[in-house]
């Protein structure tokens, strides 16, 4: 294991699989064959985990699964069942997608270069887009920094001073200006380290081979296809659609801190393709029970979507496709989908390999809860421990 990926286990860990805000925006070749979660309606043991997260401090939790054809909705806390919520990096599987379909229709390849699409975007302190690939941007392996883990961008962005800038309007140069005055972390294609400036490189590619703005095309390609009405890249907006409810953070890497803020509000141009879109749990599932199902792409490229690669995480099996993890639970069943973390909110989608059980999930909180559990309990019925 690199000394980079030795210091950061923990955060990736937390960034990941608990999409919870650590550093900030966040936070799979098939392993082993699928096994398909049979159909039950019995979703107690989701629910205790649902009020076990309320108990442990978060303000409100809500999830919904779906077995088949039943659907499920389970709420703790300050929540409605049908919230609209700010999703973090399961942004990232929308915006592998539509990469994934551009290549399908022959109008780039993945494993162009990301200096053909972004000339000397990506260059500085021993980053050279000459030798990354677009495809290295989606699983990770790009080596480029992460901008979430610039201590100034922390400041600004996660820290009390959040509180002064959370209007601010950031472009995706910036952000990548950020990444490219540290060191990447190591030599493309020679190791994995979960980057949201690999995204946020993404989405400027999706901009350039088309001519139009990443989410324009993910509502044209993704969004209105599936008829996702409660999902949308929202920009420059600072609010969250109704019916939503508040979310909440301590501002602070101290999760013991006193004060709780009221976060709801943002410009999400912080997060840009790496994680600014909102939606609720019912579109989640949708979107991905079609992504596995092969809906929304052809053969080849659904190939490539869960082509995936070793994330070196201690204590978990996790593997990352394109922008798509594949997780092995404690029971032996596999989901795929995706986590995501920002100010207020920790996000799980989850589904199984044949598309036909799934869970999305919030928690309007930051700090706290453990949205792990929620998926054990889900998929294995595995009851929160007390």
């Amino acid at each position: 294991m690199s000394a980079v990926r030795t210091a950061r286990t923990t955060r990736t860990v937390r960034t990941v699989v608990a999409a919870t805000l650590v550093t900030g925006l966040a936070t799979t070749v098939l392993a082993t064959p699928a096994l398909a979660a049979p159909a039950r309606q019995d979703h107690r043991a989701t629910q205790q985990a649902l009020d076990a997260a309320v108990e442990a401090g978060v303000p409100g939790a809500v999830a919904q699964a779906r077995s088949g054809r039943a659907a499920w909705t389970g709420t703790a806390g300050e929540r409605g069942g049908k919230d609209r919520y700010r999703v973090g990096s399961i942004t990232k599987t929308f915006v592998a997608t539509v990469l994934l379909q551009l290549q399908a229709e022959g109008r780039l390849d993945l494993d162009d270069s990301v200096e053909k699409w972004l000339p000397g975007v990506v260059r500085g302190n021993g980053h050279d887009g000459r030798k990354i690939t677009v495809r290295q941007l989606l699983n990770h392996t790009s080596g480029v920094y992460d901008v979430t883990t610039d201590a100034g961008f922390q400041e600004k962005v996660f820290g009390p001073a959040f509180l002064e800038h959370r209007y601010d309007t950031w472009t995706p140069e910036q952000l990548v200006a950020v990444a490219m005055a540290h060191e990447p972390d190591f030599a493309p294609g020679t190791d994995w380290s979960y980057s949201n400036t690999n995204y946020v490189l993404a989405g400027m590619v999706i901009e350039e081979v088309t001519g139009r703005p990443y989410g324009k095309e993910v509502e044209r390609r993704i969004i209105k296809p599936l008829r996702l009405r409660a999902t949308s890249v929202p920009g420059t907006d600072v609010t969250v659609p109704k019916p939503s409810s508040r979310a909440y953070s301590k501002l602070s890497r101290d999760p013991n801190a006193p004060t709780i803020h009221d976060v709801t509000e943002l410009n999400p141009s912080l997060a840009y393709a790496a994680g600014e879109m909102i939606s609720d749990s019912n579109d989640l599932q949708t979107f991905y029970r079609a992504l596995l199902k092969g809906r929304l792409l052809p053969k080849a490229e659904q190939r490539e979507l869960t082509d995936t690669v070793a994330t070196g995480i201690e204590g978990v099996q996790v593997r990352y496709g394109l922008g798509l993890m594949q997780m092995k639970l404690s029971c032996g069943k596999e989901v795929w989908g995706h986590g995501g973390g920002i100010h207020g909110s920790s996000s799980q989608a989850q589904v199984t390999r044949d598309g036909e059980h799934s869970l999305a999930m919030n928690f309007n909180a930051d700090w706290t809860g453990d949205s792990q559990t929620v998926i054990e309990a889900e998929f294995c019925g595995t009851a929160p421990k007390k």
